[in-house]
């Protein structure tokens, strides 16, 4: 059967888009001398996506300094799965990112990240951020030498995990 342009149905797409946003602020420090990770306190927050086919979308950001010559390795968790942290090979340590600081007392390292996850589930999902310093103080939201002056500034961390609808 031949169609005439006036047959021929079109694809109309799904509509998609933001379905929930969900967001938590950590405005205080945090302090680790952990050389495992373990959580950032208060930099967690739980959604309870609509649909198991649906996506979650999370933003991170906040800045971290730590106590001299050291390293310092972040990794984004959902319940208690590590997610977006690089494959591995031999004694490596898997992380979302890191950075190995120098001499650091006095500086910033600024971290962010971004990440479409698929949980596949309609339960209550937690993501944070774990952190852990191979010797030494990581700090977040401060720098390492934390005297009360001008230069010593105090930041905020934010997760931030938002539905969308695919």
């Amino acid at each position: 059967m031949a169609y005439t342009s006036s047959q021929i149905v079109q694809a109309v797409p799904i509509p998609s888009g933001i379905i929930q946003v969900v967001s938590t602020n950590l405005p205080t420090t945090f302090t680790t001398t952990a050389t495992a990770y373990t959580d950032i306190t208060a930099l967690s927050v739980s959604i309870t996506p609509t649909s198991a086919t649906n996506k979650v979308l999370v933003l991170v950001g906040f800045q971290a300094s730590v106590s001299g010559d050291i390293a310092v390795m972040f990794q984004l968790v959902r319940g208690s799965t590590a997610i977006d942290i690089g494959d591995a090979s031999g004694s490596r340590t898997r992380a979302s990112f890191a950075d190995l600081q120098a001499d650091t007392l006095y500086q910033y390292g600024t971290f962010s990240l971004n990440f479409l996850d698929s949980p596949a589930t309609t339960s209550a999902t937690t993501y944070k951020m774990q952190m852990f310093v191979n010797s030494g103080t990581g700090f977040i939201n401060r720098t390492g030498l934390d005297n009360d002056a001008a230069t010593r500034p105090r930041t905020a961390a934010n997760i931030t995990v938002m539905e969308v609808k695919v």
